[in-house]
């Protein structure tokens, strides 16, 4: 998936939000969400606020920490 950094002030994790758009099966209209990921990463101050990473899942780290940054 890819999203944006939307806050870096966490020492090792990002929070990244990735948007989509869905269709309603019925009436074809598109919605746009939005979701918040609390992504793992081991220095978070190389990551500027606005930039776009890819990220993928992972084991859960902690409660909230359940994806990585992906490298790829």
């Amino acid at each position: 998936m890819t999203g944006i950094v939307t806050s870096n002030k966490m020492t090792k994790a990002l929070v990244v939000t990735v948007f989509s758009e869905k269709r309603h099966p019925v009436y074809k209209k598109s919605t746009k969400t939005k979701k918040k990921y609390v992504v793992a990463c081991d220095d978070s101050s190389k990551y500027q606020i606005n930039q776009k990473v890819n990220i993928k899942s992972s084991a859960p780290i902690s409660k909230t920490i359940r994806w990585i940054i992906d490298n790829n």
